[in-house]
């Protein structure tokens, strides 16, 4: 460039002045919001597993960059750092806008009013400057000006810009990696994963959800065990469905409706009974005798229930697979469930079957662990939600001479609720992870999403309470996901992030 030195150097120091007044602003921010910033990075689709170190020395080294472009004697070395920042900024958003499920935001100021598009926009104009800067500082600084200077320059500006972006590539590769095959407790929170569409008042407590079939949503209730209440996906649509049964001189005590495809089942673990009937006319048809006692049955077919009881030693729980059809009908499957401290309350959790996957799930209340089977009961894996409670953190007191067990503190609750479909684990969290707000875990409760085909976790999004109470239970169809809170029922649209996932897992199958 044939320009006048003075010329030249005005250039250079109004550049320089434009970027340390860029890196003192943005990282002023940073550090003045810290902790929002480094809540931030913890939820970036990028680099979440670095996000400690990396809130901290982002501003650290934008405000060394700002005082090395101060003075000339170590302005080259600012402008070159400057340049490589830019570039890994921009790298950063790139990867975001075109390779991430969800946009988030990670800026201060009047940086985070930008769309990603206008702030990548504004980085590469600080580049092109840099760039410009770079090569008058060089050409300024030698006694002998030629071309060969400014292609020196260049040649430079290209390999630090590789280094930029295999760096920023790097991190982003492995931060997945950490991210969802052995996450350090830090949960992802897409924004607009779940949008709540509708919500009723049921007007008692007494309503559970008993299943989904054919468009229906279906409500049972403990006061009245023979009714079923049903609602189509919005909500609307209301009917109420009497059971045809005559339950005779069977002693009922808990008596609750699961709602499975073509069959709903009528069950009391404590009598024990199992009834089937069918959805065409509601009436039950089939007694399936010789059922043990259970605490929990889940229907894998119309003959086929996978159960838990407390048949193990010293009344610990044990999981069994029931066959109406076959000869020997119980089948106890004892190495599913694993002993910490009783076997009893350590091991409760609950019991779920995916028809989508062919596979039984077993979900531990109280410690970060679920057990993945086949159907016949052969253990697949052992799986693990992503928060730190390795162990279950419990005290069982034995009472009346060793006559029971019961809690002698309340116990830490790790996973409340959940539910599957297809290959999507949905798990309803009690333990606040890294850079969360705890005033939203006071006003919601958070969901995580595992993929059991692929053992990975996926991300998290929040259902937020109603009239001050928190989530019940919930179930998902796919499309919605359908949450009892308190005396509500509420529907939410699931977005296009979990119908990617469930989509994925249709393409494996075929």
């Amino acid at each position: 460039m044939n320009l006048r030195p003075q010329i030249k150097n005005t250039i250079i120091e109004f550049i320089c002045l434009l970027f340390v007044l860029l890196f003192v602003y943005a990282s002023t921010n940073k550090l003045l919001d810290y902790e929002n910033f480094r809540v931030q990075l913890g939820q970036s689709p990028l680099l979440s597993a670095f996000a400690f170190w990396i809130s901290w020395l982002v501003p650290l080294l934008e405000l060394i960059i700002s005082f090395l472009l101060i003075f000339r004697s170590t302005r080259m070395c600012g402008l070159l750092l400057a340049f490589n920042l830019m570039i890994m900024f921009t790298v950063y958003i790139f990867i975001i806008l075109h390779y991430s499920s969800y946009v988030p935001c990670s800026c201060g100021g009047i940086l985070e009013k930008m769309s990603w598009n206008a702030h990548m926009l504004f980085n590469f104009i600080f580049i092109a400057l840099a760039v410009i800067a770079i090569v008058l500082h060089r050409n300024n600084d030698s006694k002998i000006k030629n071309a060969k200077l400014t292609a020196t320059s260049i040649k430079t500006m290209i390999l630090s810009s590789f280094c930029s972006v295999l760096t920023v590539v790097i991190l982003y590769i492995c931060s997945e990696k950490i991210m969802h095959y052995s996450n350090p407790f830090q949960r992802r929170y897409p924004k607009n994963t779940a949008v709540n569409l509708q919500q009723i008042d049921l007007k008692f407590n007494s309503y559970y959800i008993a299943g989904f079939t054919k468009g229906r949503l279906y409500l049972g209730n403990f006061s009245n065990p023979q009714i079923l209440t049903s609602f189509d996906n919005n909500l609307g649509n209301k009917k109420i469905v009497k059971i045809n049964f005559d339950p005779g001189n069977i002693p009922f005590q808990n008596v609750t409706l699961c709602v499975r495809e073509n069959y709903f089942y009528l069950k009391d673990g404590m009598v024990p009974a199992l009834f089937r009937g069918s959805i065409k006319d509601w009436t039950i048809n089939t007694r399936l005798n010789e059922m043990p006692f259970f605490t929990q049955a889940e229907p894998i077919d119309s003959t086929t229930i996978i159960f838990r009881n407390n048949s193990g030693k010293n009344m610990s729980n044990r999981l069994g697979i029931f066959n109406y059809e076959k000869e020997n009908k119980i089948t106890y499957k004892d190495s599913l469930l694993e002993k910490q401290i009783d076997g009893i309350f350590d091991t409760d959790g609950l019991l779920m079957y995916s028809e989508h996957n062919r596979k039984i799930i077993y979900l531990y209340y109280y410690r970060n662990e679920f057990v993945v089977a086949e159907k016949t009961g052969k253990l697949v894996y052992k799986g693990h939600t992503i928060d730190t409670t390795t162990k279950a953190k419990i005290k069982v007191t034995t009472v009346k001479k060793g006559a029971g067990k019961t809690m002698s503190a309340p116990p830490f609750i790790v996973n409340a609720h959940s539910f599957v479909f297809k290959n999507l684990l949905f798990v309803n969290s009690r333990v606040m992870g890294k850079y969360e707000d705890k005033n939203t875990w006071e006003y919601s409760s958070v969901i995580d999403i595992y993929d059991i085909s692929k053992q990975t976790y996926l991300f998290s999004f929040s259902i937020y309470n109603i009239d001050g109470d928190n989530l019940k239970s919930f179930i998902v169809d796919g499309t919605y996901l359908y949450a009892l809170i308190g005396n509500n029922l509420a529907v939410y649209k699931l977005k296009e992030n979990i119908q990617n996932e469930l989509k994925s897992s249709e393409i494996k199958l075929r």
